[in-house]
């Protein structure tokens, strides 16, 4: 060992079996300090007990709030680690300094790194020093955050200006300075524990457990790391003493680094998994023999709506009851079909989550909400599902840096037993930005690509941009990526789709067909045209009505080989269809139609509807109430659909249930 490395080892010592030190340098150090040989500061935090977690005023996976004891000091960073501290490390790391203009300065907290980096600094550092460093636990954190206190923050219940730094909810990255130790420390001598950056902590994601516990090390697996602290750019209450949050370990971003603490990992045991989400318990794997037998193909079958959104009023996490929208639908190989969505207080918030519901083979009756995919405190926007017919689904979803979906990444998850267990997300498209926010309409070509379609803005007109897998899912490419904006003009070509949310398939000569919402055209719904896989598109008018917010139309080739569409008449002129008289009718709503010759022309258009007489109904999301009756359907909603081997269609609103084959479809609205 170099005589630095012996000053350092016994002033470690000194600090944990002493609670004091004296630097071996000139000059004395700060009480129960020393710096190690990068220049990183330490503080000892005495063992004790503490009130970890809150009850009141707190998120819902901050309960019960429960005692932890720490039965040993350790030493904490009192600082995050820095971009100089962490570069002697990862000298490479530097050319991300100032990425999207954060953490430019030696003295600024090291952004963009990920947890197995953060977790490979401590390995590197401990082997350096002989000593164990590593990321602190989660219980560690708070009691060192909390620093004696039992209130929102250590400095009360609330935070004084000197401590904020843009805590807003920001839809882009908005650069500002980053200093580490810019404000106060707390009473045990640490900085920037309420925000600056996230901190990554040892710990895996998982609810809370009640009772007394010692040395706790969180949950024995997960998808999520958990997150400390809080950041810049986010609401003041995500930097509460109490709050967690958690990222993908192999997530980076502008908002999260790290600190480290001295001191081996506690040798309690990790708390079990928690039990399944009702969506993924006791899912049949047997395959049934009559998947494809169904009702005559000949004969008309309509049921529904029927509601399959099925949340406690009330509900405040993991599930709302607030705001529950845009959908995902799959058949499963063992018949069953599995509904997903996000639910939310407010669309562009942290809380956003993904919630499930499965209707099981041979039932009638979708089962209650539960949840599905949340990564703490992160904005999972967009989900978006593909089964391959045979025995896999994929999961794909959007995943915020922080709120909004203005800077998201997209995961892919797999099941290979129809949802009961998922492979651990993986992100596809690992930077946050535009053009990652899944589309409801993946498809294989007959080449064997998988097309992922995800919206290439954020608001309401703009474009989709597509990424192509030509190897299974494991890596993906956006042709449109870099290209100047397309004007969506008539006759124009550009590259990628116009309109948002768009619906996109493969015709029979193998060029892509697709419609969106969006940048009309001659004051029609647009249609957009590639004939080298996505590379360009050519724009037209298409002869539907265009839709607005609130509404995503359907876009799939049936098994029967005709091609369905599902959308949304004008909401005041409405459309006008004949009825099995031939006379004409004008009706308003969602719209079924067929096209025969590759969506040349679409002979078939009928109202999505039982008929009957006026009877309201709650189509969720941004649809609210509305009356249904012979020439009235759904107003608006984001649609999903899938066909099952027995022809019939199911087709998902915001929060109705419809579900009818193709004879149903073809065959007029009666007589008046």
């Amino acid at each position: 060992m170099t005589p630095a490395g012996r000053l350092v080892t016994l002033a470690i010592y000194l600090v944990l079996h002493t609670g004091s030190v004296r630097s071996a340098t000139a000059g004395p150090s700060p009480p129960d300090t020393f710096a190690n040989s990068i220049g990183m500061r330490f503080v000892r935090i005495e063992a004790g007990s503490f009130m970890m977690g809150q009850d009141d005023g707190g998120d819902w996976d901050e309960r019960p709030a429960h005692k932890v004891t720490i039965r040993k000091p350790f030493l904490m960073a009192v600082t995050e680690v820095t971009n100089a501290q962490y570069e002697h490390f990862d000298p490479e790391h530097g050319r991300l300094r100032g990425k999207l203009g954060f953490s430019t300065d030696d003295d600024e907290p090291v952004v963009f790194v990920s947890w197995h980096e953060a977790a490979r600094f401590c390995q590197w550092l401990s082997k350096k020093e002989s000593r164990p460093y590593r990321l602190p636990t989660e219980a560690e954190w708070e009691y060192a955050c909390r620093a004696g206190t039992s209130m929102a923050y250590s400095t009360g219940e609330e935070l004084p200006e000197v401590y904020l730094k843009s805590q807003t909810q920001t839809w882009q990255p908005k650069p500002l300075a980053l200093k580490a130790a810019g404000a106060p420390a707390n009473a045990w001598g640490l900085y920037d524990m309420h925000g600056n950056v996230e901190e990554w902590c040892l710990d895996w994601y998982g609810p809370y457990q009640g009772g007394m516990q010692v040395d706790p090390v969180g949950r024995a697996s997960g998808d999520f790391k958990v997150t400390r602290g809080g950041s810049h750019s986010t609401k003041i209450s995500f930097l509460r003493s109490a709050n967690r949050l958690g990222a993908l370990p192999t997530d980076k971003s502008w908002v999260i680094g790290f600190r480290v603490v001295i001191g081996h990992v506690p040798d309690t045991e990790p708390i079990p998994a928690p039990a399944p989400p009702l969506n993924q318990r006791n899912v049949s794997q047997e395959i049934p023999a009559n998947l494809a037998k169904g009702p005559d193909p000949s004969t008309p079958y309509f049921k529904g709506p029927v509601e399959y959104v099925k949340i406690p009023s009330g509900s405040n996490g993991p599930m709302y009851s607030e705001h529950n929208h845009d959908p995902a639908l799959v058949d499963c190989p063992n018949g069953d079909i599995l509904a997903i969505w996000y639910s939310c207080q407010d669309e562009p918030g942290r809380e956003l989550a993904i919630l499930a519901s499965r209707l099981r083979y041979g039932s009638n009756q979708w089962e209650p909400a539960s949840p599905f995919w949340d990564a703490p405190d992160r904005n999972d926007h967009a989900p978006a599902f593909w089964f391959d017919g045979r025995s896999t689904i994929l999961h794909f979803n959007g995943l915020s840096a922080a709120a909004t979906w203005g800077n998201l990444a997209t995961i892919m998850r797999i099941s290979t037993d129809s949802g009961a267990t998922w492979s651990k997300a993986r992100l596809i498209n690992p930077e946050h930005g535009l053009r990652h926010m899944p589309v409801e309409s993946v498809f294989q070509t007959r080449e064997g690509f998988l097309v992922l379609p995800c919206d290439a803005v954020t608001g309401g007109r703009g474009g989709t941009a597509v990424h192509i897998s030509r190897d299974g899912g494991w890596t993906w490419r956006d042709p449109g990526a870099g290209r100047a904006n397309p004007s969506f003009a008539a006759g124009t070509t550009g590259g990628w789709i116009a309109g948002i949310h768009a619906g996109v398939l493969q015709l029979k000569d193998g060029s892509l067909l697709a419609f969106g919402r969006g940048n009309n055209i001659d004051e029609r719904m647009p249609m957009s045209l590639s004939t080298d896989m996505g590379e360009t598109w050519a724009y037209k008018a298409s002869e539907f009505p265009p839709i607005g917010g609130g509404q995503r139309l359907i876009l799939r080739r049936l098994r029967q080989g005709p091609i369905l569409f599902v959308s949304f008449t004008d909401r005041r002129t409405g459309m006008l269809i004949q009825d099995a008289a031939g006379k004409e009718r004008c009706v308003f709503g969602m719209f079924g139609a067929l096209s025969f010759d590759e969506g040349k022309t679409w002979p078939v258009k009928k109202l999505i509807t039982p008929g009957g007489p006026p009877r309201e109904l709650d189509g969720g999301g941004n649809t609210g109430r509305f009356v249904m009756d012979e020439t009235h359907a759904e107003p608006k909603g984001y649609l999903a659909a899938t066909q099952t081997p027995n022809g019939l269609i199911h087709l998902i609103s915001s929060k109705q249930y419809y579900l009818f084959n193709v004879a149903w479809l073809k065959q007029p609205a009666p007589a008046r």
